[in-house]
């Protein structure tokens, strides 16, 4: 831990690793050079078996013959979506895309055709590349619904079928690029219900993520099981980039079967095992079902918020080490702090660790901008050479997250000791966090909003065992209207929405609690929820 004694809620950037500014082509190669036969992918299989496998030196050649196939279709600078579950193509793709000089757009395979229209249109992909089949449906119709009338019907490219995907390889020539160039697009919802772009780039995504595997003890042939999923920067940055660049072994978690996994974690015993906390919990759960020992892991890492003290005692018990959260965001590359694993007590249960290596980290008084004091409450915010280059062809959005500083807006509230480790304790925005996955009531709103019985709505999230936190729609009847029941509203927010999106609680008010400015109080009507008001 840094030996810190703050007397502001400021972190100055701790240069405690070597600050390299390299290219995914730079880092792979040099893997490759170092350890050619060293296993660099494993796939496992749904049933927690390993299927294939790539040494350093084939995950190379591989990453090669895409890029030579993806130069040869698309010009430089060209964005690409990828919408599949797990599987090594993913790597291969977003690996490929880099030494190509394309850039990668992650889409989630639960979204909708409408999503996923949204998707391509706003960041302008000329290409999809999908995997038939993710959890039992069919992507191919959503992709085709979705491309229609767009440029990435022109290219709609199966990434199971690796003759069409290594297609033109001997024609294409792998290109240049530089640490700043943006290599990837992941979508966050905001404020405004729409998803936002966020522009990633090389040198923040690498250095980034190799920093939090310093700082958790990586080795060269250590196993990181990943069942995070590849579109989120906590599969393809943290597991894929971190690992990587550390000359570690990707354990793919193809399918999260919680049974299944901690065969394969008994059987192949990775070193280093990763998971939002529903994961992990259910781990946990299953571990202890079939009576399997799955001790001999070193590091169980978590992103999100702060671990509950429940899980990490259960952690401890079953795995025999304590789980070390990471906090951070897309728009970060994504970790902004970290815990460490000599880290005990209190630090790793109601904190978020202290800030990752090379950035500044704040508390800043929301309304003034002032960096508050150790211990008081205000927004989170950081500054470094990981954020973002900004929201895609969103300019205003990108200025009321970075301020004129240089400074990232988090939106999360928290407050920092005078030993820089930080605790957060709300939001200012409405985010809601449901299993690590962050939900934004704006989106679910406007689509709700659709329906010809609901003249007004406010969706909040409230507190869940399981889930940290579900989505809870708060709902007015328009005049004259017949009351829908929740299965009809269900249906129809599924048409619009993936899954998670879906409002688990459905009530209906014939008012909202309102603020003195006529701004409905979501947080109310939440704290009224959990106490039973509306039963």
């Amino acid at each position: 831990m840094y030996k810190l004694n703050l007397i502001e809620a400021y972190c100055p950037a701790q240069a405690d690793t070597p600050m390299r500014e390299r290219t995914i082509e730079d880092m792979l190669r040099e893997q490759a050079e170092a350890r050619a036969d060293g296993l660099a992918l494993r796939e496992m299989l749904a049933d927690g078996t390993v299927g294939r496998e790539w040494t350093y030196a084939e995950l190379l050649s591989d990453a090669e013959r895409c890029g030579r196939a993806l130069a040869a279709r698309h010009p430089a600078g060209t964005r690409i979506a990828i919408m599949a579950g797990n599987c090594p193509e993913w790597i291969i793709v977003q690996l490929g895309a880099a030494l190509a000089g394309l850039t990668i757009v992650t889409v989630n395979p639960s979204f909708t055709p409408r999503e996923v229209h949204y998707v391509l249109e706003q960041s302008g992909s000329a290409a999809v590349y999908y995997q038939p089949h993710v959890r039992g449906s069919a992507l191919r119709p959503i992709v085709d619904e979705a491309a229609a009338g767009l440029s990435a019907q022109d290219y709609i490219i199966d990434l199971e079928d690796h003759g069409e995907l290594f297609a033109g390889e001997g024609d294409g020539e792998l290109r240049q690029t530089t640490p700043h160039d943006i290599c990837m697009i992941q979508y966050t919802s905001g404020t405004t219900g729409f998803p936002k772009g966020v522009l990633l780039h090389q040198h923040g995504l690498l250095q980034s993520n190799h920093d939090v595997f310093v700082r958790w003890n990586l080795a060269p042939g250590k196993q990181v099981l990943c069942p995070f999923p590849l579109f989120h920067t906590a599969g393809s940055a943290v597991c894929v980039l971190g690992a990587l660049s550390h000359g570690a072994t990707i354990l793919l978690v193809t399918v999260f079967d919680p049974a299944a996994v901690v065969s394969g974690i008994a059987r192949e015993k990775p070193e280093v095992i990763g998971g939002v906390s529903t994961m992990i919990f259910a781990l946990i759960e299953a571990a202890i079902a079939t009576g399997t020992d799955v001790r001999g892991v070193e590091t169980i890492l978590s992103g999100g918020a702060m671990v509950q003290p429940e899980l990490n005692r259960a952690a401890q018990e079953v795995f025999g080490v304590p789980i070390l959260i990471v906090y951070g965001q897309t728009e970060t590359s994504p970790a902004i702090t970290a815990a460490w694993p000599t880290d005990q007590g209190a630090d790793l249960t109601e904190t978020i660790g202290q800030p990752c290596s090379h950035m500044e980290v704040a508390i800043r008084n929301p309304s003034d901008n002032s960096i508050c004091a150790p211990d008081e409450q205000g927004e989170i915010c950081m500054r470094g050479f990981n954020v973002m280059t900004g929201y895609n062809d969103n300019p205003r959005a990108t200025a009321e997250t970075i301020d004129a500083d240089g400074w990232l807006h988090t939106g999360d509230l928290g407050s920092m000791d005078s030993r820089g480790y930080v605790k957060i304790t709300g939001r200012v925005k409405e985010m809601i966090i449901r299993g690590g996955e962050n939900l934004f009531p704006a989106e679910i709103e406007a689509a709700l909003l659709e329906h010809s019985a609901v003249a007004e709505v406010a969706v909040a999230g409230v507190p869940d065992e399981k889930w940290g936190e579900i989505v809870a729609a708060f709902l007015r009847m328009a005049d004259g209207a017949q009351r829908p029941d929740d299965g009809e509203l269900r249906a129809f927010i599924r048409e619009r929405l993936s899954p998670q999106k879906t409002p688990a609680h459905w009530v209906w008010v014939n008012e909202f609690p309102l603020t003195g400015s006529g701004k409905i109080q979501k947080f109310a009507m939440a704290e009224a929820f959990t106490k039973g008001a509306y039963a």
